[in-house]
């Protein structure tokens, strides 16, 4: 598979400009949370979900598939105990073509993950790995630190922070 082209020059800052007056949550914006660990720091895509507790396994599945562009977000439901991606998880999402990845919770192999072709957002970082126990769900709506994120979406991630739309948007 190959790695998906650099998004168009976007700002998210530009992007909050001209959507802070939108009512409806067809527009919303993460809390400045998210560290940025990997390879890409700016990067952008639909959106695909996973859901899951300190169990990795549909994240596994899910950058194994074909990115296609996307960017996989997990909802680690912010779970500081267990790291759920790391340095193999990061190749395959980078080798498999997805943008980014945006996890609510632990990431770990720091240096693997720089060298990742991919974006990688993250609470912070834990070396423990998860259990697989074959539990969490795909491509459902979750609640990333608050905000409703939904299979489908568009998100943006660059150094100013992450944005997420019902629809694509323009620069």
């Amino acid at each position: 598979m190959t790695t998906p082209a650099s998004p168009a020059p976007f700002s998210t800052c530009d992007f909050c400009d001209a959507h802070k007056a939108e009512a409806g949550g067809a527009f919303r914006v993460l809390p400045p949370v998210f560290q940025s660990l990997g390879g890409r720091a700016t990067f952008a895509g639909p959106v695909s979900t996973v859901k899951c507790h300190e169990d990795n396994t549909q994240v596994k599945a899910a950058v194994e598939s074909p990115g296609e562009g996307r960017v996989l977000v997990v909802d680690g439901g912010g779970s500081l105990r267990r790291a759920l991606v790391g340095g193999n998880l990061a190749a395959a999402a980078a080798r498999n073509g997805w943008a980014g990845l945006v996890v609510d919770g632990c990431v770990r192999d720091v240096a693997e993950l720089k060298e990742a072709g991919v974006g990688i957002r993250a609470l912070a970082v834990m070396p423990l790995p998860t259990e697989r126990r074959g539990e969490g769900q795909r491509d459902v709506a979750v609640q990333i630190q608050g905000v409703s994120v939904h299979p489908g979406d568009w998100l943006y991630a660059d150094a100013d922070g992450i944005v997420i739309s019902a629809t694509p948007l323009t620069a």
